[in-house]
């Protein structure tokens, strides 16, 4: 029901985790949310293509024999549904963009006038295909140093607009498998910022960008810009406060996600979470804050 969706509030429509195989029905789909004025945000993937398949089909798929995700399975659906939004004049929103392809396709619609964004996650921008285990199962699956490359640069020239966490909490039970059973998905909440810091540090973005693709574009793409995303007078005060420089290590029994599950435990980032803002109210500090705000306390009273 895409009307009372709308109606109640609803910022956009998606088929994530169940692609829409039909392309009629997509089609469709795309006329009447042109009509609302929303996104439709796709999952691109072609399951006769994927289906059954574990990680990123190439080399290491083959060394270790394990059933392989082509990047084709992502592009012909991601090619499809461009091609079904400038037949629609609707706006389509690529999620979780993973292969060097997917990227060219969107580069050149957005040079033809598409309307189309697109995003990416931290976990496909540092960890490749030859991260294998059931925490790193993901979809589309981690790929190759080439396709890293080309998601730095799309974020770099404006191709992919945001940064995104994909985040699915499986419980430990759904993931401490065989990697065949495991469940896709990563819990992504607690890392993304010290994942994608490495990006900074090592030179490939500027932070300033990096901010941008985190906050300001998305809020543009759910259709709020100038309310979100921004830290103009009168906008909502929801503000991270992050220390650039801060080294920690990653601990998942530290999350406050149910999901515990990460392909980053034990890693070192740089670059932290030290507070945040909901609405006008601290919904978070770091501990190291907690401890200084006491010893202020302490010895000034009060």
């Amino acid at each position: 029901p895409m009307d009372e969706l709308a109606e109640a509030g609803g910022v956009g429509f998606s088929d994530d985790g169940d692609p829409v195989f039909n392309s009629q029905i997509m089609r469709c789909a795309l006329e009447h949310s042109r009509v609302l004025g929303l996104p439709i945000s796709d999952h691109c993937e072609d399951r006769e293509l994927s289906g059954g398949g574990i990680i990123n089909e190439g080399r290491v798929s083959a060394r270790l024999g394990l059933k392989g995700i082509p990047a084709a399975s992502e592009e012909v659906m991601v090619a499809r549904d461009l091609v079904l939004a400038k037949l629609t004049g609707a706006r389509v929103h690529i999620a979780h963009v993973s292969t060097r392809g997917s990227v060219e396709l969107i580069r050149r619609a957005k040079e033809r006038g598409i309307l189309v964004t697109a995003e990416v996650t931290p976990h496909h921008l540092t960890l490749t295909e030859k991260s294998v285990s059931a925490s790193a199962k993901v979809k589309p699956p981690l790929r190759t140093e080439d396709d890293i490359k080309c998601l730095i640069q799309g974020l770099r020239d404006g191709v992919i607009d945001a940064v995104a966490t994909d985040h699915a909490p499986h419980t430990l039970e759904d993931k401490k498998k065989q990697i065949e059973l495991a469940a896709f998905g990563i819990s992504g909440f607690e890392t993304a910022l010290g994942c994608v810091m490495s990006l900074v540090h090592n030179g490939e973005i500027d932070l300033v960008t990096l901010i941008s693709k985190l906050t300001y574009e998305p809020a543009k793409i759910i259709g709020r810009d100038g309310e979100s995303g921004t830290l103009k007078i009168d906008s909502t005060a929801d503000i991270t406060i992050f220390d650039p420089e801060r080294e920690w290590v990653v601990d998942s029994r530290m999350f406050a996600s149910k999901g515990k599950n990460t392909s980053f435990e034990g890693y070192k980032f740089k670059g932290k979470v030290m507070a945040t803002i909901v609405d006008g109210k601290i919904a978070y500090k770091d501990d190291s804050l907690v401890i200084a705000s006491r010893e202020v306390t302490k010895h000034y009273g009060g």
